[in-house]
């Protein structure tokens, strides 16, 4: 087979931009203004993008079109990238960097590299082995090389990429629902008990009961396992959670690393168990574990004591009124945590055991479907990473990178 050309990603690209300083703006007033946090899973996420006032004469160097590559190039996310696909009138951050792909290249294929393990390779060597703000200028990141196909070929390869990543989005918001649906049932079943009963009775603290329903704490039917596990004592390709693969307000866990480079203990959790993020509480980082592993010392294991009680301890760990009695009841200023004690004297009504038992029934079909998304997200992403090692020529290889905001 013919050696592709090889090309400087500069080399392919139109023009290279520095995005607009600027303040975002509460009122829906003026172009969005894309920022490096609105990159989430490999894509632009428009739903938080604020807008920002901006010079009529400025707008149009600064507006964003399809087929835009935006680069982060300042932070921890140095390097994360996105394209823009038809977006709303919208300018880009002065902390982003913006390609226009020339006619060489599909935006799409190169939107890929930047997201493949040669391009990160490549980064490492530029960023090295920076502090907390490490940065690379829009020259610096547009001198990495790649081995170009045809242009039919590039287009292939991207189309089942992004095929295979319009799955995987499919599956999060479709996780989304289901999360959705499963907190909306916790609330009629528990909640808006409690609330109609207190809108009947006199004294609320005592009408706020159902009958029946004495006053408890979490504590009486949940508990934290704590399995300690040393490094030596774990294999290295054990699933690994810690904080960073947690996401905020979400209970799906799609992301999690490996045990290979574990230096310090963790504590071992099995699939089901609910995980809860007792650093900085008021990120609201508590999900279910998809699969037996470990996680950070930094995170909480909570089961139920029971299985019948399994809906009931997970709606309450993950509600934001348990957040919030955490965040309170918290210790330290700078790096504030929780601990178990905390959460196990969190007041609530307990319910009859055969109405918790008939409500987990409901809910474990609904979280079941949320981790088999989630693996099937993952068996679509080994996919989506072999396939331009059979088919693209370039450099070797191109693997996909785990797409991470």
């Amino acid at each position: 087979m013919r050696e592709r050309p090889e090309y400087r990603l500069a080399d392919l690209c139109d023009s290279i931009d520095y995005g607009y300083t600027a303040s975002a703006r509460e009122l829906p007033v003026g172009p969005r203004f894309l920022r490096i946090t609105d990159i989430v899973s490999g894509r632009l996420d428009w739903k938080s993008v604020p807008h920002c006032e901006i010079a009529a004469d400025d707008t149009p160097t600064f507006r964003l079109h399809h087929g835009d590559v935006v680069i982060a190039r300042t932070g921890a996310t140095t390097g994360v990238s996105a394209y823009s696909a038809n977006p709303p009138e919208a300018v880009f951050a002065s902390y982003l960097v913006r390609l226009k792909v020339g006619s060489k290249a599909d935006f799409r294929f190169s939107s890929y590299f930047l997201k493949s393990e040669d391009f990160w390779d490549y980064m490492r060597g530029v960023l090295g082995d920076k502090s907390a703000q490490p940065n690379a200028s829009a020259r610096t990141m547009t001198q990495v090389k790649l081995r170009l196909p045809p242009l039919p070929e590039q287009r292939a390869i991207a189309g089942v990429l992004e095929a295979l990543d319009d799955k995987i989005e499919l599956n999060r918001r479709m996780n989304e629902t289901l999360e959705a649906l499963a907190q909306s049932l916790f609330k009629s079943w528990f909640v808006d008990a409690c609330r109609r009963r207190a809108r009947r009775g006199r004294q609320a603290t005592q009408a706020a009961l159902p009958k029946g329903w004495p006053e408890g704490t979490l504590g009486e039917v949940a508990e934290n396992p704590r399995r300690g596990v040393h490094p030596n004592e774990i294999e290295p390709a054990t699933p690994d959670i810690g904080l960073e693969h947690m996401p905020r307000r979400g209970i799906a866990l799609s992301d999690w690393g490996r045990a290979e480079e574990m230096e310090s203990n963790k504590f071992e959790f099995k699939r089901g168990e609910i995980l809860f993020g007792k650093l900085r509480p008021y990120f609201h980082k508590v999900g279910v574990a998809p699969l037996d592993g470990v996680c950070s010392s930094d995170i909480l294991v909570v089961r139920p004591k029971e299985p019948e009680w399994f809906g009931f301890v997970l709606g309450h760990v993950s509600s934001l009124e348990l957040v919030n009695h955490t965040d309170a009841a918290s210790t330290g200023t700078k790096m504030p945590h929780t601990n178990w004690n905390d959460i196990s004297r969190f007041e609530v009504a307990l319910p009859p055991k055969e109405l918790a038992a008939a409500f987990s029934e409901r809910i474990r079909p609904l979280v079941e479907r949320m981790i088999s998304h989630i693996h099937e997200s993952h068996t679509l992403a080994t996919l989506r990473d072999a396939l331009p090692r059979k088919r693209s020529g370039l450099s070797g290889a191109v693997r996909i990178r785990g797409m991470k905001s």
